[in-house]
């Protein structure tokens, strides 16, 4: 099956799972001058917005999630710590800002917060509000009062990623259903906050799986204004770390897969930039990638220096997303 673009490249919610393993299999050309298309109708092909993310709660979680070397289970070396000081919080979206940040995103390793946690959360989302940036926060399962509270705050986005298919979710954690991720992603959009979802590949899934993520996505209606799509990065100690390496061809076509069915989105090229090479991240930025993460670490991860990242912007033409822009 061929999977024609709409005319008018209007989102869809209707994507069956066979016209997505149908964009999977087009020849690499094709399939990228589709989400080249699909990309320009929406946004300016030569802007990617820039996101910092930050660990405010780092390592003790009781999920078991296999990639994930902050779960308390996994001998990875991340240490269990406190919810960091509010000051300390507002000093790094500061810093984030003046290196070119417009949106700063906050992390804890909670399966979900407690009430007097969420209360210095707020307080930095109004702090990290107060300086212009975009605010964004993932702190693992929602319940729609807390989702409430957030937005009281100023949130503009919420974190909750589905991570993989329905069906290979099971091989990747055990501690929390497919429904309750999908309950919180509901709790987010019933408060008014923007939902960034995407998953994970590189973990031993089938091309088929990673079609059924893109599924999942594509079919919540809204789409998800923001997309992030993460390359395994192989931590010691995780289940994960075992998986074989994806290719960075069938990487891009993830990214390509998702602008196509999901246009109007910020699709990030998330984590797993640190191993990947230049040629492989502007083919992402090809295929529709319009959005990454900005800094040395992301939670606990390696990720790209900001002025390797900045070299290759000018190499490729590339800017930074205004603000407005970015919140799409």
């Amino acid at each position: 099956m061929n999977a024609p673009l709409p005319a008018d490249l209007t989102p869809r919610h209707d994507w069956t799972r066979d016209e997505i393993a149908a964009l999977f299999a087009l020849p690499f050309p094709e399939l990228l001058h589709r989400a080249m298309t699909a990309h320009r109708r929406y946004f300016d092909p030569n802007e990617v917005q820039i996101s910092t993310l930050l660990s405010i709660k780092t390592g003790g979680c009781p999920e078991d999630c296999a990639y994930c070397p902050q779960a308390a289970q996994y001998d990875t070396g991340v240490k269990a710590e406190k919810l960091m000081d509010i000051d300390a919080v507002l000093e790094d979206a500061a810093r984030a800002k003046a290196a070119g940040a417009s949106r700063f995103c906050m992390g804890a390793a909670w399966r979900s917060p407690k009430d007097k946690d969420l209360d210095a959360v707020c307080r930095m989302v109004e702090g990290v509000k107060a300086m212009g940036l975009e605010s964004c926060v993932t702190l693992g399962m929602l319940t729609g009062a807390q989702a409430g509270r957030l937005k009281d705050a100023g949130l503009d986005y919420y974190n909750h990623n589905l991570d993989t298919s329905p069906e290979y979710y099971r091989h990747i954690i055990t501690t929390r259903t497919y429904q309750d991720r999908l309950d919180t992603l509901a709790a987010v959009r019933g408060a008014g906050i923007n939902v960034c979802c995407g998953g994970i590949v590189g973990m031993g899934e089938s091309e088929k799986d990673r079609a059924g993520m893109i599924a999942a996505l594509a079919t919540l209606n809204p789409h998800p204004e923001s997309v992030p799509i993460n390359a395994l990065v192989q931590v010691e100690g995780t289940p994960a770390a075992k998986a074989a390496p994806l290719d960075a061809i069938d990487f891009v076509r993830t990214i390509a897969v998702a602008r196509i069915t999901m246009p109007a989105s910020v699709v990030r090229l998330s984590a797993g930039r640190e191993t990947m090479t230049e040629e492989a991240q502007a083919l992402c930025f090809l295929a529709g990638a319009n959005s990454i993460f900005y800094g040395e670490k992301l939670l606990t991860t390696p990720n790209p220096e900001t002025h390797k990242d900045m070299a290759l912007f000018a190499r490729l033409g590339l800017a930074p997303m205004p603000t407005k822009s970015a919140g799409n």
